[in-house]
């Protein structure tokens, strides 16, 4: 009796084997639509993107705070410059003229009150020297803005309501902008003074 053996067959070194059905359906699914398999990497990209946008809003959000009050009054003062274009003017004028005893003429209270303001206003958007003396004047204008709530009454509340007019809601706003320069005061008077440099 002879023994035999069976080679096995192999393919020949020109052909390359079939991948199996579903691997050979995601080749040419991504041969013919080569930004299916890019869409990860672009997802990546796009968190990357608002990543590095998040780090620089974070990176200037004092500034950006401080340059958007600022804008604000800066509009405010500059409207006051034009007869009946504010409508906080004729407001301003009654509480101020309450508050110096009428001694003033409506005339100087309104330029005064829109120098005030527009030098605020400067203030926090420049910065540097000028921001502390514009934090201290924004600050004690606002004191002179929220004593409206007490001084006219009339103009500020609903009658026979704890509910403030649309003049009181003017006023009551002022809170976020108090808000913000609060955090900008703190950042500024809380930082450390830099050491003097010593000759020598």
């Amino acid at each position: 009796m002879s023994s035999s053996t069976v080679e096995p067959t192999l393919p020949p070194p020109d052909r390359t084997p079939e991948p199996p059905p579903r691997e050979a359906h995601l080749a040419r699914a991504q041969h013919h639509h080569p930004a299916a398999g890019r869409r990860p990497r672009s997802r990546l990209a796009g968190l990357a993107d608002l990543a590095d946008l998040a780090g620089l809003v974070d990176a200037h959000a004092l500034a950006l705070l401080r340059a958007t009050v600022g804008i604000v009054f800066v509009g405010f003062g500059v409207l006051k410059l034009f007869p009946s274009a504010s409508p906080a003017e004729q407001l301003a004028v009654d509480a101020a003229t309450k508050m110096t005893l009428g001694l003033v003429p409506e005339t100087v209270l309104l330029l005064s009150l829109a120098a005030l303001e527009t030098a605020i206003g400067i203030g926090l958007i420049v910065g540097r020297r000028l921001l502390r003396p514009a934090l201290v004047a924004f600050f004690l204008h606002m004191g002179g803005v929220f004593s409206t709530l007490v001084l006219l009454p009339d103009a500020m509340w609903q009658p026979h309501s704890p509910a403030p007019t649309m003049e009181g809601q003017y006023v009551v706003k002022n809170v976020v902008l108090v808000a913000v320069c609060l955090v900008v005061a703190a950042n500024e008077w809380g930082r450390r003074p830099r050491p003097r440099r010593t000759a020598g």
